[in-house]
């Protein structure tokens, strides 16, 4: 079991002032990391995690349940990506029924706590959420370009 340390740091100088900052964040009961770096080849969505209550249903599967932390970062010097999030509305395990799509821009991360009753979209309103639901899984499209990605999960 170890501990995962994330530490973001911000630096700026605006006006001779310093507006920067640092936060750190300590996850305990850490005893799995998917690491990997997946090239998302133009004009083909690449699913590169997928999550459920019972990791048998689905391939490579991840436990929802034990998920504390992910990050997708766009490896890529100029070419932007469109981060999909799959979003299991039901609770039931099945297949997405609802999407939310994120710009990610080169060389810049997305990171998500934990994907169980972690997210919600609503189409129909603009309103606060506060029933979230499951994370599904994340899909990544690199439009015309050749994309690497660096995912990175840790569970319990």
């Amino acid at each position: 079991m170890a501990d995962l340390v994330v530490t973001i740091i911000e630096s700026i100088t605006l006006n001779n002032k310093d507006h920067g900052g640092t936060i750190s964040k300590t996850m305990t009961g850490i005893n799995n990391i998917y690491k990997r770096i997946v090239t998302v080849p133009n004009g083909v969505d690449t699913t590169v995690a997928s999550f459920k209550s019972t990791v048998g249903i689905a391939d490579s599967a991840m436990d929802i349940q034990n998920v504390k932390y992910i990050r997708v970062t766009n490896l890529d010097s100029t070419n932007p990506i469109n981060l999909s999030l799959q979003i299991d509305a039901g609770g039931d395990d099945s297949a997405a029924d609802a999407s939310c799509t994120i710009l990610v821009t080169a060389g810049k991360s997305f990171i998500m706590g934990a994907p169980h009753e972690g997210i919600h979209a609503d189409d129909d309103a603009a309103t606060l959420i506060s029933s979230l639901v499951d994370l599904e899984s994340i899909i990544v499209d690199s439009s015309s370009n050749d994309v690497d990605v660096e995912v990175l999960i840790a569970s319990a």
